[in-house]
């Protein structure tokens, strides 16, 4: 038996079921889900030391629980001292049960760690229902040892909803208790 992760029996058991009475929909294959999420660091110091991009390889392995892929430059910048195909950043996609636990310990354990943390915008999707969020710092999460990996290392987040508008990712994101800033008035 597959263990399944508490906010994917949590979709399934409460948030589907208000998704349904607030949409007015039957086929739940209409309402918006989690797709994927999309974890991504670029390493422009990787130029110039090849550690670079090894450590951020590692910290996202350790971080996702899935083997990170080098992503390379696609054309040469002289004023970069850049060539095509050098490595330049590492990203991870996660689906199913990862997918679920990354939220889960995003939401409950890194982003209450940020300093000054009041929230995450709500104006940060893309027109199609994406949320991308950043993160100055990879060591919120505390899979990461500190003693490790000392040289601070910023990291991109896009959570890809199959929601038709921005309003319902936005809907389906806050019935998983994502910390939006309220609204002042």
């Amino acid at each position: 038996m597959i263990a399944t992760a508490r906010l994917k029996d949590r979709y399934e058991s409460e948030i589907l079921p208000q998704l349904t009475e607030e949409l007015g929909r039957k086929n739940r294959l209409s309402l918006p889900r989690l797709e994927k999420i999309v974890v991504s660091m670029g390493v422009g110091s990787a130029i110039s030391d090849k550690k670079h991009i090894d450590e951020a390889t590692s910290a996202l392995a350790d971080i996702t629980g899935q083997k990170a892929q080098v992503c390379k430059s696609r054309k040469s910048i002289a004023g970069f001292r850049l060539r095509e195909g050098m490595p330049i950043g590492a990203k991870v996609t996660l689906r199913g049960v990862r997918m679920y636990e990354f939220l889960d310990r995003l939401i409950s354990i890194a982003l209450p760690r940020v300093r000054d943390f009041r929230g995450v915008k709500k104006t940060a999707f893309d027109g199609s229902g994406n949320y991308s969020l950043g993160l100055t710092e990879q060591l919120v999460f505390p899979e990461l040892n500190p003693d490790k990996y000392t040289r601070p290392q910023g990291m991109n987040i896009a959570i890809c909803t199959r929601g038709a508008t921005n309003e319902e990712a936005q809907l389906l994101l806050e019935k998983f208790g994502f910390p939006f800033k309220r609204e002042e008035d």
